[in-house]
């Protein structure tokens, strides 16, 4: 195999040794093997502002090396794949046809298509796509506290959480000002029930079994006392509820907005070169 030979100005003189060594007139020039070069600029750019002299060098001087060693192992990899080259530039070619379809693709979204989702067109989709819905974990609606254990009147708060009058969670909100590590207020929207647990030092290995039968949680530790008070719930595999579900029904109907878009783009596309005489077939068999 023949031996490769690279070429080093001053700014990192001792990186190799080379039997063969030339002095390079380029001062932007920093290293050269064969018909390779590495530019004082790519590395000006690899290395941060405000760091050492000496950090600077070792970051130019392993930077360098890497290229060095990259750039031998490519150039070894390519005379001993002589034969498949080939289907190396057919495989290449198809990754930069790919690439470079997509990257139009997603700029033509982008400047093209509109995004916003009618609500009608939100509820009518959740409507007619209900089993797209199903859920794979408990909901709760409830109020959830991470008090510490010597916290003062945790008694009363412990009396107070139970209740989702006014009063009570008037008494609660101001109490967690001062007291509460977590004060947690979802009694309007639908939380993950196993995101809550993930707070609370209890294992519940069957979720629905246990919505059923618990509509509070009280458990103590050396620390801290969680309390979670459980108004309403929802049992796996039941149905999402539409607030629950809407960003995924957004997402969704986005997605289909864009294959939509595209498919017209290309069918348009498609049939304007057939007009136009740029796609001809061969009608002989």
């Amino acid at each position: 195999m023949r031996r490769s030979c690279f070429i080093l100005i001053l700014f990192v003189p001792l990186l190799f040794s080379c039997k063969k060594r030339q002095i390079i007139d380029d001062v932007e020039i920093l290293a050269k093997i064969h018909d390779r070069t590495l530019f004082r600029s790519q590395i000006t750019k690899m290395i941060p502002r405000g760091i050492s002299s000496a950090d600077s060098f070792l970051m130019a001087e392993n930077y360098i090396k890497k290229w060095a060693k990259d750039v031998l192992v490519y150039e070894v990899a390519l005379h001993n794949l002589e034969d498949e080259k080939a289907e190396i530039d057919h495989l290449v070619e198809e990754y930069r046809y790919s690439l470079t379809r997509y990257r139009y693709q997603e700029k033509l979204i982008k400047e093209r298509l509109s995004v916003n989702i009618r609500e009608s067109d939100k509820i009518s989709y959740y409507e007619e796509n209900q089993k797209k819905f199903i859920l794979d974990k408990g909901l709760i609606k409830g109020l959830f506290l991470k008090i510490p254990a010597n916290a003062p009147g945790l008694s009363d708060v412990k009396t107070w959480y139970k209740s989702s009058s006014k009063e009570s969670l008037e008494k609660i909100e101001k109490y967690s000002i001062q007291n509460a590590h977590i004060y947690d207020y979802f009694y309007d929207r639908w939380v993950d029930f196993d995101e809550i647990m993930d707070n609370i030092p209890l294992r519940v290995p069957h979720t629905n079994t246990f919505l059923k039968t618990n509509k509070s949680v009280e458990v103590s530790d050396s620390s801290y006392c969680y309390l979670l008070n459980i108004q309403e719930y929802l049992l796996s595999g039941s149905i999402a509820p539409y607030d629950y579900a809407e960003p995924q029904i957004i997402e969704m109907l986005i997605n289909q907005k864009k294959i939509d878009f595209l498919n017209h783009f290309e069918e348009e596309l498609y049939n304007n070169a057939i007009k136009g005489g740029d796609l001809i077939f061969n009608t002989e068999q």
